[in-house]
């Protein structure tokens, strides 16, 4: 059992009025800090028409605490083919990854081009300048009887540092959520599963690619291989699909993957706004020895929307997490609200009970202010 909270701490960014390129919302940002250590959003701004870019903005700290933000520009805009479609374009879903042995922020975002929503990446020095490596290509595994560059794929992110991947070579990896279901760009086409797994919603997945790779051709990054299921949805908070939120975490237990949770109704095709959904958070720790195995998982969410922020918006319902920065010790969450405006909630890690204790306490969120009541969500095997 480990124990974990998440406590909100206020909205850090809203749709500034008036501004065309966030007409339809700011919402699900990266995160990371310059070289002279300034914190900074990166946000997805969503202009009229559902087209999304990438910007950038400057955290400004109270007390240590993120309040609000100062507007620094776009940094990557639907400028490439294969970001925009006859009827769609954008750059969306940012999550970044400091890498120190790289010397360099990891991009990983959605791509929204012709073919639909694809995994693509950049990468930069100082946040404000990026260089795309381009999109996101699957190396071929015989033994998934599939070609994951066949699919839509979202939600992926890159670990800071490198990890053993399944033959125990230092690896950079990567978390993705593959979608299976072709049908909504070829009608009639349907799902495709890959051999060995029979439950068609989407789950986290895993990729490597190695080190020594890596440092000889950093474009290597764009040709992940050694594919692995991590996780599928497992719970009630996950009944539809679920996907990966920050990087992942370091922590004494393994790795912490803080990640979404769907419930509801999803109609076919990608328009969210037809959604009748609810996205909580859960959390999961991974095996530092094997990071695709899953050692513990929330068996209950840990975090759902309870504000008027969270509850009403483009997409009502919806609490996303994306970044995660530490600052002074202590580690914020930034999530998106409602596919509308940004947030920040305090993860804070609960001593263990003594021996022998109860650990039956319910599982609470935390409001505006932490109250007695605040009971630490509890990892479930």
């Amino acid at each position: 059992m480990v124990p974990y909270t998440l406590t909100r701490m206020g909205v850090v960014m809203a749709p500034e009025t008036g501004d065309p390129l966030e007409a339809e919302g700011v919402l699900n940002p990266a995160s990371g800090r310059t070289p002279d250590g300034r914190l900074f959003l990166l946000p997805r701004l969503v202009a009229t028409g559902n087209v999304s870019r990438v910007g950038l903005a400057e955290v400004k700290l109270e007390g240590g605490v993120p309040v609000g933000v100062e507007r620094r520009g776009i940094v990557l805009s639907p400028d490439e083919g294969w970001e925009r479609g006859l009827n769609n374009a954008g750059v969306e879903d940012p999550r970044t990854t400091w890498v120190p042995s790289l010397g360099r922020h990891l991009m990983t975002y959605v791509a929204y081009g012709p073919l639909g929503p694809r995994l693509a990446l950049a990468v930069s020095e100082d946040l404000e300048h990026w260089t795309r490596l381009g999109p996101v290509q699957f190396t071929y595994q015989p033994d998934l009887d599939t070609d994951l560059n066949l699919f839509p794929n979202k939600d992926a992110v890159f670990f800071p540092e490198p990890v053993p991947d399944p033959d125990g070579r230092p690896s950079y990896a990567m978390i993705h959520r593959p979608m299976w279901d072709l049908g909504w760009f070829r009608p009639g086409e349907g799902v495709h599963l890959p051999a060995g797994i029979t439950d068609e919603r989407a789950g986290i997945w895993i990729s490597y690619v190695p080190v020594d790779e890596v440092q000889a051709d950093l474009s290597a990054l764009v040709r992940p291989r050694n594919h692995r299921c991590v996780a599928l949805p497992s719970f009630e908070y996950e009944a539809l699909k679920i996907g990966a939120g920050p990087p992942p975490l370091r922590v004494p237990e393994g790795w912490l993957l803080l990640h979404h949770g769907v419930t509801g109704y999803i109609p076919p095709g990608f328009d969210p706004t037809n959604q009748r959904v609810t996205y909580a958070a859960g959390a999961m720790i991974l095996d530092p020895a094997d990071p695709s195995h899953v050692l513990d998982r929330t068996s209950e969410a840990i975090f759902v929307p309870e504000t008027a922020d969270e509850q009403s918006g483009t997409v009502p319902n919806v609490v996303f997490p994306t970044a995660i920065e530490e600052v002074d010790g202590v580690h914020y969450v930034f999530y998106g609200m409602a596919d509308s405006k940004i947030g920040v909630a305090r993860l804070d890690r609960v001593p263990s009970s003594p021996e022998g204790a109860s650990h039956e306490a319910p599982i609470r969120v935390a409001g505006q202010r932490t109250s007695p009541d605040s009971a630490p969500a509890q990892l479930d095997s």
